[in-house]
């Protein structure tokens, strides 16, 4: 039985994945809070970037192209 502070992997490796996004997100010229923030908001949009096996960086240029 997990802990309950224990995320499952899957839920780990998205997290993970929209840190990355974060990262392009400012580098393409959002502050970090902009980046979280827009993250946050869309965060069923960049779930299915995600599951659709879309890099990061990808899915920082489909954000930053909106």
């Amino acid at each position: 039985m997990a802990k309950k502070n224990e995320l499952d992997p899957e839920m780990a490796a998205l997290i993970a994945w929209c840190t990355e996004v974060e990262g392009f997100l400012v580098a393409g010229g959002a502050t970090l809070k902009q980046a979280q923030e827009h993250i946050e908001e869309e965060i069923d949009w960049f779930t299915d970037l995600f599951i659709d096996g879309m890099t990061p960086q990808q899915a920082a240029n489909e954000a930053l192209s909106d």
